[in-house]
């Protein structure tokens, strides 16, 4: 490896490790073995260096993330196998969520990484939405990624801000499973 790719590592290390405010340019150095002149030379700037490192992190996640699904889709089971499956990851997916929520928090420190991230939304919502309903993403339609994936999107947020916080008394898949069927239960009986 050269030293942009071993900058690129060490970067994503120390995201993980420390995320996005507390991590230095000195941080970086050390981790990757590489001088400080380099990040200007290869990236431009320790922000563009983690802006990059932290796209690579999410590409690496998402690409790693093929829980066993079972159930037909939209299905309960489905549902919640989709739930065990994210939750089961979620020790090691912590610091990428961490990092996703301390540039959500600091939009404006980050605006590069900010914009980026809003133009892949898109592209995950249509994704979750695809896992839980079983539909290939190509024949979704844009209302199904608005209106499915983004509610998907906004459970995920919530459940990894909750693992995040309080993992302890973080919402399970089946209480996520539960707490759906009763929503359905009630919408059926009231405009049944």
């Amino acid at each position: 490896m050269g030293h942009r790719e071993d900058l690129l590592e060490g970067a994503k290390k120390c995201l993980v490790e420390k995320g996005f405010a507390r991590t230095t340019a000195r941080d970086v150095v050390a981790a990757s073995g590489a001088n400080l002149a380099s990040i200007g030379y290869h990236y431009g700037s320790k922000d563009a260096l983690l802006t990059q490192a932290y796209v690579e992190l999410a590409r690496e996640w998402g690409d790693a993330f093929r829980p066993e699904v079972t159930g037909e889709g939209g299905s309960l089971e489905r549902f919640r196998s989709v739930w065990e499956g994210v939750i089961s990851r979620q020790a090691e997916s912590a610091p990428m969520w961490a990092a996703s929520m301390e540039i959500v928090l600091d939009r404006d420190r980050l605006p590069q990484l900010r914009e980026m991230l809003l133009a892949a939304e898109p592209e995950g919502r249509r994704g979750l939405a695809s896992l839980f309903t079983g539909i290939p993403e190509e024949e979704l339609d844009e209302r199904d990624v608005r209106t499915l994936g983004g509610l998907y999107q906004a459970l995920l947020t919530g459940v990894m801000a909750q693992w995040l916080s309080n993992p302890e008394g973080a919402v399970t898949a089946e209480e996520l499973t539960e707490g759906l069927r009763r929503i359905a239960e009630g919408v059926r009986r009231n405009e049944g």
